[in-house]
């Protein structure tokens, strides 16, 4: 199955380098070529740093401009663009550990009905108690995770920056729900997805992620905030926060 990264970029030059290389050696790692069996998609969206030239600089990547600001957006362009039969979604300041893209075929050729798969975060850049506690939350959201999806049966949950998706699902989904420009968009699509096939969360997928946003804005502010999008976006189908802030290096 050949995989497309997808990596959504708004003035990310200072951590676009180190995403992109983690890339660039997992695909390498796992045995694939990169241009034949895997690609990567940088889509510069509404930049004005030098994103675009930074993603350039890497070999073998593609750069795509989406002038509408918009996580969702930014994923439904680089979609478009792509060729794979799987599209990982990886965000800018992610860093996809050794052994990650291994696990995701592991996964996807053991589960012919699975339709998308995805893993925690472990962040970097925050004190270790930081990861303490996202690590009971990640805990808590699986409980609501497993309930949601084999007990309601009214959605599931997916990682957004850590998820991969079947280009066959994809397209039966149709347009996106711009609504979700941010926050609980990852949901919104677990949702939606749910209804075409399976969608897994995993703890053997995890990934590093900066943890900016939450030394910005606090691991409680930003845990609320996360779960309320999280049941706005499952059972009302719409965001419980419509606006969000920029935190940037």
């Amino acid at each position: 199955m050949k995989i497309s990264f997808v990596v959504p970029a708004y003035n990310e030059q200072a951590l676009l380098t180190r995403s992109l290389t983690a890339i660039r050696d997992e695909i390498q790692r796992a045995g694939q070529e990169l241009g034949k069996d895997a690609e990567i998609i940088v889509v510069n969206n509404a930049s004005t740093d030098r994103t675009r030239e930074v993603a350039l600089s890497i070999p073998g990547v593609t750069v795509i401009d989406e002038p509408r600001k918009g996580l969702v957006q930014a994923r439904w362009c680089g979609f478009e663009h792509s060729t794979g039969e799987l599209i990982a979604n990886i965000d800018a300041d992610t860093i996809i550990p050794p052994g990650w893209l291994t696990e995701v075929m592991r996964q996807f050729t053991r589960g012919p009905s699975l339709v998308a798969l995805s893993g925690p975060y472990i962040y970097y850049g925050v004190p270790s108690r930081v990861n303490l506690v996202v690590g009971a939350y990640y805990r808590l959201a699986f409980t609501a995770y497993l309930l949601n999806r084999f007990v309601l049966n009214v959605g599931s949950m997916l990682q957004g920056g850590n998820f991969i998706v079947k280009r066959a699902a994809m397209l039966k989904l149709g347009s996106p729900d711009l609504r979700f420009s941010f926050y609980g968009e990852d949901t919104d699509m677990a949702r939606r997805l749910s209804k075409v096939g399976g969608v897994k969360f995993t703890f053997r997928l995890p990934a590093q992620s900066s943890g900016r946003r939450l030394a910005g804005e606090g691991v409680f502010t930003i845990g609320l905030r996360y779960s309320m999008n999280f049941f706005w976006a499952t059972f009302r189908k719409k965001p419980f926060t419509e606006a969000w802030q920029d935190i940037r290096e």
